[in-house]
């Protein structure tokens, strides 16, 4: 632990003042996440198609069993786009 001593204004002077800094913060990060949260870009035919549940082919049984069969998924995609 340190010890500081020193007026209340000398000590503000050395560390700065808590609240004015803690407020700065959050305003800082508001602005931060709103411009992050601003910059989204459309997602790829795969993407969308991953993202629909009703497209979803699980295994049935095995070690894998309930995990995404992104094989057959894939090609059940690719079948898809055909024309």
């Amino acid at each position: 632990m340190v010890k500081i001593e020193g007026t209340l204004d000398e000590i503000r002077e050395l560390i700065g003042d808590v609240k004015r800094t803690a407020s700065t913060v959050k305003s800082t990060s508001k602005k931060v996440a709103k411009a992050a949260k601003g910059t989204t870009r459309k997602l790829s035919a795969w993407q969308r198609y991953i993202k629909n549940k009703s497209n979803h082919i699980k295994f049935k049984r095995g070690d894998k069993k309930g995990r995404l069969d992104l094989k057959r998924m894939s090609a059940a995609f690719k079948r898809s786009r055909k024309k």
